[in-house]
């Protein structure tokens, strides 16, 4: 059985190392922790213009291509104890970490690294906003015109009572 560690799957040569891959000796292939795999653990082949997420789950294999450009860019996460450098994609299932580390000026060069070898932007992870919510798309939707849906309420105004004063009303 492997020893696995709780951030990056099974550990590297040498028990007290963490994740650390160089991004000029690609292409490289790791383990990395995967919560929906089965025993927690995917294999990821890192090229430069493609990843291979390799993992089973339910006893199912699969293979996960993914072209390097439908990644969102290189993100720095974590607190002050271990950050982690991360290739991020739209599905957080399939973002892929690349480095683990407390140093600061290490993480900051590989960031600049990684995101230069991939033609991705750095992303600021602490300064990202949730993105607008979206309509739900249901079946009632198209059966409803649209200018009602965005139409304001009227406020309620009661009709004035004329009190003590005969009605006229126009007969033929």
């Amino acid at each position: 059985m492997r020893r696995q560690t709780a951030i990056s799957g099974t550990a590297p040569a040498g028990s007290s190392r963490s994740l650390r891959l160089d991004p000029l000796s690609l292409p490289v292939r790791f383990d990395a922790h995967d919560p929906r795999a089965d025993g927690y653990v995917r294999q990821i082949e890192l090229h430069r213009e493609r990843v291979v997420l390799h993992r089973a789950v339910r006893g199912m294999r699969m293979a996960i291509n993914v072209r390097v450009s439908d990644f969102t860019g290189v993100a720095l996460r974590g607190n002050d104890e271990a950050q982690t450098l991360v290739l991020v994609h739209r599905d957080p299932s399939l973002s892929v970490p690349l480095l683990i580390s407390a140093d600061g000026d290490e993480l900051t060069e590989a960031w600049a690294t990684w995101s230069e070898i991939f033609a991705l932007p750095q992303l600021d992870e602490g300064a990202r906003k949730p993105a607008p919510r979206r309509r739900r798309c249901n079946a009632i939707r198209a059966r409803r015109p649209k200018f009602l849906m965005r139409r304001r309420t009227g406020f309620k105004r009661e009709l004035p009572v004329h009190r003590a004063e005969r009605e006229i009303i126009a007969r033929n």
